[in-house]
């Protein structure tokens, strides 16, 4: 499709009639603050389209993964406080672990940072608003948070645990 801008309206009716002589339909247009004076071809004009058309397939997959983070934000609030810590620390010693592979130039999924830091913030922020609800401010929030972090008890992280008792498996199967 080829649209025509025409930008002086002397000249128009000239190239009006030898383009629809052509069986090109020319439009009229003035442009006032322009100093352009001639004829502006534009190939593949496209019709405006609203936004939410223009996204096309990849919508569809936005729509999806709202969806997901709602089902999971919905599993985290059902559980407690306490589950919701236990679970940050598990998550906090898997993303040392990736830490660790990636400097050891061992294969990961890099994607598992971003996941795994978005389901730590996920979990503090319902953490947070449980916090709001009872009354604690932000300054005794912060205080209990001190307070909560000193008294972690370090552990290895669930892939660790499970890979070590892999071993512990197999050397068991050995020996006997």
């Amino acid at each position: 499709m080829i649209a025509l801008g025409v930008s002086s309206p002397s000249s128009s009716s000239s190239v009006h009639h030898v383009l629809a002589s052509l069986g090109i339909s020319p439009q009229l247009h003035t442009w006032r603050a322009s100093s352009f004076r001639g004829i502006r071809l534009v190939t593949g004009v496209r019709a405006a389209t609203p936004l939410s058309n223009r996204s096309g397939a990849s919508g569809g997959r936005m729509v999806v993964n709202m969806a997901k983070r709602e089902e999971e934000m919905k599993e985290i609030r059902v559980k407690t406080t306490e589950e919701i810590n236990e679970e940050v620390i598990d998550l906090k010693g898997e993303l040392l672990m990736l830490r660790l592979q990636k400097s050891a130039r061992n294969e990961f999924k890099s994607s598992e940072f971003g996941r795994m830091r978005k389901r730590i913030a996920r979990m503090l922020t319902v953490k947070r608003e449980r916090e709001i609800e009872e009354g604690i401010n932000k300054r005794l929030s912060r205080k209990l948070d001190r307070k909560w972090k000193k008294s972690i008890v370090v552990r290895p992280p669930p892939s660790l645990r499970k890979k070590q008792e892999e071993q512990k498996a197999a050397e068991a199967e050995k020996s006997s």
